[in-house]
């Protein structure tokens, strides 16, 4: 799709060696989006004392050129994302038996997403928890294995507080540390005007995407560290626009506006022009490969997808996020069929205050403080407010369909992105 769009050139083994010859090269313009490549190290006694120490992410790659085909039985794995979980499991198919993934804190601090986590410990894998790494254990210049400082584990007033229990030793043949990931650019020369932070990021601006060198903009990864995909293509569109007014001359801090509309999706007395019946059932379970065959070769695929029921079951989940609540406060009688029949008990109606005294009075207290409460102008009959909690609610539509003067409407919201080169 990109070559298709004409004028656009790929150079194939072409690594940039230096920010400088780069910038001599005569381009208008450079975006910096090389990711975090580097993974963290972990430096504790006995780091460099054994080559059975590998860095996680360095480690995969290898596994993936072919540069590695074995492991030793026993394998620790450091660090519990979802990187220690392909670590984990790729572990497991080179000839890994007793393979353990070390955790700081207890699951519900885990950054590994919940299925990653089922899947590993479906493949035998265990999980320990409230362990520390202190040091690796190196005898006559061989990994025995590492000490670990243990940890109970409790919650006090929504914090965590660990108490040291003991020291205890575990074997492994091999480590892999797999405890995040940070952007490198030891291809910039710190001459160039670029400035970095202490810790070796670049200073970029978080609207227009720009280093402190014009010309050149960083995006992804790169610019503050591992986000999800979402936020780089979001990153992308930002940095083209500012690109786009560097080119032409103009400022990069002036940005087209972002556009919406919002429609009706009323068809009937009770029809809407999307699927709002409201289904709790939990994800579908994907089929995966038995075990014994996962592991007979390393690139065999474990999941084998949806069946057209699952899929269509998944699909039926769908919280239609882009169709929003209306509310027009001229037409409330305030009678409370909507508050009745809200399944999830988002709707109050009630007096205006504070928002920390508000939270607290609505049908189901509001704790989520990162997430907006939605608060109407005074309602005619009593100029009291109609509060809805959107961290509760789930599109479901039937406070639009119980309301008889049509205050609650169904909407369907559309956004309208700037790209580069977009006029006012």
């Amino acid at each position: 799709m990109i070559l298709g769009m004409g004028n656009v050139e790929v150079r194939y083994d072409t690594p940039v060696k230096s920010m400088n010859q780069l910038l001599d090269a005569g381009y208008d313009a450079v975006f910096v989006g090389s990711g975090a490549p580097r993974g963290k190290n972990l430096e504790v006694p006995g780091r460099y004392d054994s080559d059975r120490i590998h860095i996680g992410i360095d480690w995969l790659e290898s596994v993936a050129f072919g540069h590695i085909e074995k492991i030793g039985e026993r394998v620790l794995i450091i660090g519990v994302g979802n990187t220690a979980m392909d670590c984990c499991r790729t572990s497991r198919r080179l000839g890994g038996r007793d393979i353990k993934v070390m955790a700081r804190k207890p699951r519900g601090y885990f950054k590994a997403s919940p299925w990653e986590l089922e899947d590993a410990e479906e493949e035998q894998i265990e999980i320990v928890i409230n362990h520390e790494p202190k040091r690796f254990v190196i005898e006559d210049g061989k990994l025995r294995g590492m000490e670990f400082q243990r940890y109970e584990s409790r919650e006090e007033g929504g914090k965590l507080t660990q108490t040291p229990i003991d020291l205890v030793f575990l074997p492994a043949d091999d480590v892999i540390l797999a405890i995040g990931q940070e952007a490198a650019f030891p291809w910039i020369e710190r001459d160039v005007g670029i400035e970095f932070d202490k810790w070796g990021a670049p200073l970029v601006d978080k609207v227009t995407y720009a280093s402190t060198r014009p010309g050149v903009f960083f995006g992804g990864d790169a610019a503050w560290g591992p986000q999800n995909i979402i936020w780089a293509v979001e990153h992308g569109h930002q940095a083209a626009i500012s690109i786009h007014n560097h080119c032409q001359g103009v400022a990069v801090t002036e940005r087209p506006p972002q556009g919406m509309t919002l429609a009706t999706t009323k068809m009937g007395l009770h029809e809407w022009a999307y699927d709002n019946d409201y289904d709790p059932v939990k994800r579908q379970k994907m089929t995966h490969v038995d075990l014994v065959e996962r592991f007979k070769k390393l690139d065999v695929e474990v999941e084998l997808g949806f069946t057209a029921e699952q899929t269509a079951r998944e699909a039926e989940r769908c919280l239609n996020c882009d169709v929003q609540t209306g509310f027009t406060d001229s037409l409330c009688i305030e009678c409370d069929a909507c508050i009745d029949i809200c399944p999830v008990t988002c709707l109050t109606i009630g007096e205006n205050g504070v928002e920390a005294d508000l939270r607290t009075r609505l049908s189901a207290p509001a704790k989520n403080t990162k997430q907006d409460l939605f608060v109407s102008g005074p309602l005619v009959q009593t100029s009291r407010v109609m509060v809805k909690d959107e961290d509760l609610c789930v599109h479901c539509g039937l406070c639009a369909e119980r309301c008889p003067t049509a205050a609650w409407d169904m909407q369907k919201y559309t956004l309208t992105i700037p790209y580069a080169g977009s006029k006012p």
